[in-house]
């Protein structure tokens, strides 16, 4: 049943909706619209100028419109009279299809055209940090092992409590709330849903979780390594694959191995097979390799993956097969795009299935201490650049993902890696202002 955003703001007094789209880089750009309006937007679209924000479009290109996905509607529970709506860009009657959501949705078409419906959960992990960003908001926060910390998470009990109550509100069955392995460091889990739910959640949590801690005079920050020394921020996605009518999950299989059947293998094969290229999507940031590429922690431990290899429930992998039916890939990090993290592996996994791929050996050994037992396994890349070739290579995953697509987000982070390239720092003066 389509929802009528009028009737539906008459109905629960909004005032205001917010169309909301993300661009390629992950960034929410959205116009307030009055209810009285909102008619109209719902049949044709919010405009913006899409070069405005990071998608690979001039001052040239025609308005793009936002039209707003009525069944993503989300009244903010912070403040009641807002009602959050994700849009699908759309210019001159044509989908953008290199914007993020359009991507996803153009990914789990294919998937349901072969009977199949992905579920997901992701684990988003963030620091409270103060309002410059540059220290821990908590001053008693300095354990060297804070995971846990029953009185770091007290201490930011109005923080995590208001933000799970809100989630409690909006029915997303959210479970469980901790302290991380990083001082400062928070984990929030909900129920998984499927992939385009999950993407929409995800989006909104982070905007959730922001307006939240700003309200208390902090900055949250899904960062992939704002603190060095410390963990950190990874975004864990749990993966199932069910039958088309989303109640038998495929991937369960009691007589396999771990309980997974052959097709969550084969899933899990296309996984491995583009994972290197992948991390081009999953770990998007000049950033997000000082995460997975990171020398030991204080805490004692990354956390992070820096091999394409997987196991059993075994947490020093890049893949964990946590129990039947599911799949654990611990490859992505806060600065995912949360519709780009779902596309990219329904897209390595549909590959995997139709190729039969084989994810090869499993691995059941403590890879931070005994990675150099492992023989033939690909390294992850070591920065954005290697990222970005790996994927520019991978002509199946670029051609899965879309080729408007592909060809935006290699262009634009391509100039992204160019501009950090050129930038100047103080490590250069350091080292080289004697020689």
């Amino acid at each position: 049943m389509t929802i009528d955003l009028a009737e539906y703001g008459k109905k629960n007094d909004i005032k205001y909706f917010m169309i909301s789209y993300t661009d390629l880089f992950g960034y929410q750009r959205a116009k307030l619209v009055p209810r009285q309006a909102i008619a109209d937007m719902q049949a044709d679209g919010a405009g913006f100028a899409g070069f405005a924000s990071w998608l690979d479009l001039t001052p040239a290109h025609a308005d793009m419109l936002a039209v707003p996905d009525a069944s993503s509607v989300i009244q903010l529970p912070w403040k009641k009279e807002v009602a959050w709506v994700a849009a699908n860009c759309v210019m001159e009657d044509e989908r953008v299809m290199q914007a993020p959501r359009n991507v996803l949705a153009s990914v789990i078409a294919r998937a349901e055209s072969k009977g199949l419906t992905v579920k997901s959960g992701v684990e988003a992990e963030f620091f409270l940090l103060t309002p410059d960003g540059n220290q821990i908001s908590d001053d008693f926060d300095t354990a060297e092992k804070p995971c846990y910390d029953q009185q770091a998470v007290m201490r930011r009990y109005d923080v995590i409590a208001e933000i799970c109550d809100y989630m409690l509100e909006l029915g997303w069955g959210p479970y469980q709330n901790d302290h991380e392995d990083a001082n400062g460091q928070f984990e929030m889990n909900w129920e998984f849903d499927e992939a385009m739910r999950t993407a929409d959640k995800h989006s909104f949590f982070k905007f959730m979780t922001k307006s939240v801690a700003e309200k208390h005079g902090f900055r949250a920050t899904f960062m992939p390594k704002p603190i060095a020394g410390l963990t950190g921020n990874g975004c864990h996605v749990h993966v199932s694959v069910w039958d088309k009518t989303g109640k038998t999950n495929m991937f369960a299989d009691n007589k396999m191995e771990l309980g997974l059947s052959k097709d969550g293998r084969h899933v899990l094969g296309g996984i491995m097979r583009h994972a290197s290229a992948m991390a081009a999507i999953t770990n998007p940031t000049v950033n997000s390799y000082k995460r997975i590429n990171a020398p030991r922690t204080t805490s004692g431990a990354t956390w992070a993956p820096n091999t394409v290899t997987w196991t059993g429930n075994n947490r020093t992998h890049m893949v964990r097969v946590p129990g039947p039916g599911r799949f654990e890939l611990r490859l992505p990090d806060g600065a995912a795009n949360p519709y780009l993290l779902q596309a990219v592996i329904i897209a390595a996994g549909l590959d995997g299935l139709e190729n039969k791929a084989d994810p090869g050996k499993r691995y059941d050994i403590d890879m931070y201490a005994e990675g150099y037992k492992v023989r033939g396994a690909p390294k992850l890349p070591l920065n954005l650049l290697d990222a970005l070739r790996n994927l520019d290579r991978d002509k199946g995953l670029k051609a899965a993902m879309g080729t408007e697509f592909s060809d935006a987000y290699l262009k634009l982070k391509h100039q992204e890696w160019n501009a950090y390239a050129s930038h100047f720092t103080q490590w250069e003066k350091d080292n080289t202002l004697d020689i």
